[in-house]
């Protein structure tokens, strides 16, 4: 946990009031989430998955690209229950200056993806996303087809690992600040939900759908709180500080504050059948990278994938940093790893 972050936290056990204004103006001098480059082209671009549902992104190009030139390409996805404007858009343009296409993009049922309702989940469909990008990628005469890697954060980086088990064209695999979205849902953090407090969830969920057949309202779950209270905990106080703050605060066209970040209630049980890590060395030998901060509550994740990965893999501890700061902390973020990792593994 960051210096930081305890003292919000004693300050939260002492009662102090910790408001959206005063987390805002403790924003780290390092966070740039909304990262802008004049050596990049941004163009937005949408395109079919294979269920003929839009994908939208953002291409990524570099300033400098030579008139008739390809370069190797690289797909970014954002957190779950994010958008592309989160934290990918960021990776995708820091990536893209440092000589690859790049391409940010929004999950089905999110940002300006189609799916509905929106914000449901369907594991299968998150990882359709990253083979549609491929799809689109490899039809451009500016990019390598047979050179395109994934960098996959937090639960982006389960849904990459999924797709790329059976899409042989995703050359190399990144992921930070993973979270595995099977286990989250299962087991909580640290196996802290037990097998009766995980059927509960389920025969909610399942009730709900009744609700929702009838016509019902929507009911969302999960997520990011809204507020702090001298109850909440380091892990709600770390997702607050970027999500409902001007740090990282996004809301897509047809979404709403109270609905951003929070999946729906009657699919997200379809995370319990997720299994990612499960026959992981169907990726070999095609490497993966597994960066986690050293304070990442979330750290267990890419722990758990590394030991079960084949070679070639790697595990990369970032030091002094926690889960929520690999979103958007420049000089945290270890982009020089990830240029490396990818020349290397996308070389000729």
């Amino acid at each position: 946990m960051s210096g930081k972050l305890i003292c919000k936290v004693k300050a939260a056990v002492l009662g102090v009031s910790l408001t959206a204004a005063a987390l805002a103006a403790e924003k780290p001098a390092d966070a740039d989430n909304f990262y802008k480059s004049d050596k990049v082209t941004v163009k937005p671009v949408v395109f079919n998955n294979q269920y003929q549902m839009k994908i939208a992104g953002n291409l990524m190009i570099p300033e400098d690209l030579p008139e008739g030139a390809s370069l190797p390409a690289i797909i970014v996805g954002h957190p779950m229950g994010a958008v592309k404007e989160q934290s990918a858009n960021l990776y995708a343009t820091k990536m893209a200056e440092r000589g690859f296409i790049t391409l940010a993009i929004d999950l089905s049922f999110w940002g300006g993806s189609e799916g509905e309702p929106r914000n449901a989940v369907c594991p299968d469909l998150y990882a359709e996303s990253f083979s549609a990008a491929a799809d689109y990628l490899r039809s451009l005469p500016f990019v390598e087809r047979d050179r395109i890697g994934v960098i996959g954060i937090c639960g982006s980086g389960s849904f990459a690992i999924s797709a790329a088990k059976i899409d042989p064209r995703l050359k190399a695999i990144a992921t930070v600040s993973m979270y595995d979205m099977g286990q989250a849902s299962r087991n909580a953090l640290h196996h802290s939900l037990t097998l009766e407090q995980r059927k509960k969830i389920i025969e909610e969920a399942a009730l709900q759908r009744d609700v929702e057949f009838a016509g019902g309202e929507i009911k969302y779950t999960g997520g990011t709180v809204h507020e702090i209270t001298e109850k909440s905990s380091p892990v709600e106080i770390e997702f607050f500080e970027f999500y409902r703050t001007a740090r990282g605060e996004v809301t897509p066209a047809g979404a709403s504050p109270l609905t951003t970040t929070h999946p729906t209630l009657s699919s997200n049980t379809k995370f319990m059948n997720f299994y990612p890590f499960e026959d992981l060395d169907m990726i070999a030998p095609r490497p993966l990278l597994f960066i986690t901060g050293e304070n990442a509550h979330s750290r267990e994740f890419s722990e758990d994938a590394y030991r079960r990965a084949s070679e070639p893999k790697e595990l990369f501890i970032v030091p002094n940093a926690g889960h929520v700061d690999l979103y958007d902390r420049t000089e945290l973020i270890p982009f020089d790893k990830l240029e490396d990792f990818f020349k290397q593994a996308l070389k000729k």
